[in-house]
């Protein structure tokens, strides 16, 4: 996740200023697009460690900590496939 995210700060840096027509060509490239889905998918993927790490830890009864770890789960999944259909829309779009 680190050189994703390094690489993504990288490249928001240099689309600073950059209009809307460019930034969509450039999530439309496929060098970036794959990139952009990998890091998208691995971000929700940590955040949902992340989260069910802190209810485990947290939350002492077993069905709310069940719940809360499934919505969680859920969202993420929810999520990380609403993001990657919009890459990909975008990148096969143009």
């Amino acid at each position: 996740l680190v050189p994703l995210t390094l690489w993504f700060v990288a490249s928001l840096l240099c689309l600073i200023g950059a209009d809307h027509a460019t930034v969509l060509a450039w999530i439309g490239s496929p060098v970036p697009a794959v990139l952009l889905i990998l890091f998208l998918t691995t971000s929700f993927y940590h955040a949902q460690l992340g989260l069910q790490v802190v209810f485990e830890d947290y939350l002492h009864h077993k069905g709310q900590k069940l719940a809360a770890i499934l919505v969680v789960k859920f969202a993420c999944l929810l999520l990380g496939v609403a993001t990657v259909f919009s890459v990909l829309k975008i990148a096969f779009q143009g």
